[in-house]
């Protein structure tokens, strides 16, 4: 009898263990899953190998993972607002501040900043080198030179659209003007296949290694200023959003830290983008 109810104890006790462990393991799972965020950014920041780099660093310093969703500036807005997206990382910052305005993220914060280029062959037929940008699109349209536009609401397309608008309502883009509808890359593979010009940010291009014969044509123009910001989603909006784990990685990426990160990426020593957290 005593054997028993010994056995019985045993039975008992080893249940409790069990269910014991795997409470502990749906918590821990729980506790995994809560560290782990959803950010929609762009494919410039994807394609320019900067999250590959930078995003190992965050995880080092806080234990959190982050999940990208690379599309254009358009579209990671867009799924800020729908809740499928945790937190913002772009750049279109009237785009940005307007998101904020409407209450689906909680605060915008710049981060950092690179610039637009404008790609094309070496031969430049349009004769584009050296000029404004609005000088140099100017020339495109008039000589119908291919030009690929990537067509597909990203923060590169958005200031490719203000740059033509400048020109005036209605001003001609030429006959040789083409939208992808795609990211940075493929419309650089296009460009490259043939002989186009196209608007790249210059992190793309630089980590871009199909080149071809396109080259750098027209930069420093104070318009093509490209700068980047980052924002939580608003749980008031989606209170699914996990806010803490985004608001850590937002603090951590205009940190000093973060910031130094940012600083450090290069490609054959060229830096790719600069921090300005706070300024």
């Amino acid at each position: 009898m005593k054997s028993t109810q010994s056995r019985a104890v045993s039975i008992s006790l080893g249940r409790r263990l069990t269910l014991l462990a795997l409470a502990c393991g749906a918590s821990f799972a729980g506790m995994a899953q809560a560290q782990s965020i959803v950010m929609a950014s762009t494919t410039s920041t994807e394609q320019s190998g900067l999250f590959p780099y930078l995003l190992p660093e965050f995880k080092k310093a806080t234990g959190a993972d982050v999940k990208v969703v690379a599309v254009g500036t358009g579209q990671a807005i867009d799924m800020g607002r729908r809740g499928d997206a945790d937190v913002l990382f772009v750049h279109d910052q009237v785009a940005e501040e307007k998101v904020v305005a409407e209450g689906f993220a909680i605060k915008r914060f710049a981060v950092m900043y690179n610039d637009f280029v404008l790609i094309g062959p070496v031969a430049d037929p349009a004769k584009l080198k050296g000029n404004t940008i609005a000088e140099a699109l100017k020339k495109v349209a008039a000589s119908n030179a291919g030009f690929i536009s990537r067509g597909d609401k990203s923060g590169t397309h958005a200031a490719e659209l203000r740059f033509w608008k400048a020109l005036g309502e209605g001003a001609s883009k030429g006959a040789g003007y083409k939208e992808c509808g795609c990211g940075m890359g493929p419309a650089l593979n296009m460009a490259a296949s043939t002989g186009a010009y196209v608007l790249a940010d210059r992190g793309t291009w630089l980590s871009f290694k199909n080149r071809a014969d396109l080259a750098v044509l027209v930069e420093g123009d104070k318009a093509l200023f490209n700068q980047y910001g980052v924002m939580v989603v608003n749980p008031a909006k989606h209170p699914h959003v996990k806010v803490a784990e985004a608001q850590k990685f937002v603090d951590w990426v205009i940190s000093p830290a973060g910031q130094g990160v940012i600083a450090s990426y290069k490609i054959d020593g060229q830096q790719l983008f600069f921090p300005n957290a706070g300024k």
